[in-house]
């Protein structure tokens, strides 16, 4: 199964790359910079595929927000914390928001909704959307690229000493959990302050 895949990724390496990073992201970039390790994908390539994707799939969320608005209201009515939390956010911060907006977790999807939603130029967003995919793109690619030895060692190591990686997942799992009821009590104190602004 997992030559098959492997297999898979060469043939069509691109092609699923610039759709996984459309749909998701990182492990599929991690992904990516081990084939260039390997010789299996250009570095020049992958950078441009997996930018291209991530810009594209922003765009489809900002389109979006921007003309179907009563669909993203019925399909996202559940979330509108992370839309005040959003808004507030671009508020404060403007560009700079959508620049880091795919490093922000939780809010990946909702910010180019609420980007196209709040009527934000398409040309200004078009442009930092880009700039931001393609840096995104580079920053998880070329480190792992030029570390590959390490990381497949570490992996071929972790198959054959799987019971040494327990006590570092539980602490991983840890630290998420943590990161996760930091991330809430935050974005509570923000909403407040909105509330307290209105």
């Amino acid at each position: 199964m997992e030559a098959e895949l492997l297999d898979l990724m060469r043939q069509y390496g691109y092609i699923i790359l610039f759709f996984w990073s459309i749909l998701e992201g990182e492990s599929g970039l991690v992904m990516a910079g081990l084939f260039v390790h390997t010789g299996d994908m250009a570095l020049v390539w992958a950078i441009t595929t997996a930018g291209l994707g991530a810009f594209v799939g922003d765009q489809i969320y900002f389109y979006l927000g921007r003309f179907k608005k009563e669909y993203v209201i019925r399909k996202f009515g559940s979330q509108k914390r992370k839309f005040a939390l959003a808004k507030l956010l671009l508020r404060e911060y403007g560009g700079f928001i959508i620049f880091i907006q795919r490093y922000l977790y939780g809010l990946r999807t909702i910010l180019p909704l609420c980007i196209g939603l709040m009527g934000y130029s398409p040309r200004y967003f078009a442009i930092l959307n880009g700039i931001s995919a393609f840096c995104w793109s580079a920053i998880i690619i070329v480190p792992v690229w030029y570390f590959g030895d390490t990381i497949l060692s570490l992996i071929a190591y972790a198959k054959t000493h799987w019971y040494f990686f327990v006590p570092v997942v539980i602490l991983g799992i840890g630290f998420f959990i943590g990161f996760i009821r930091r991330r809430s009590a935050r974005s509570k104190v923000l909403k407040s302050r909105s509330r307290s602004n209105v």
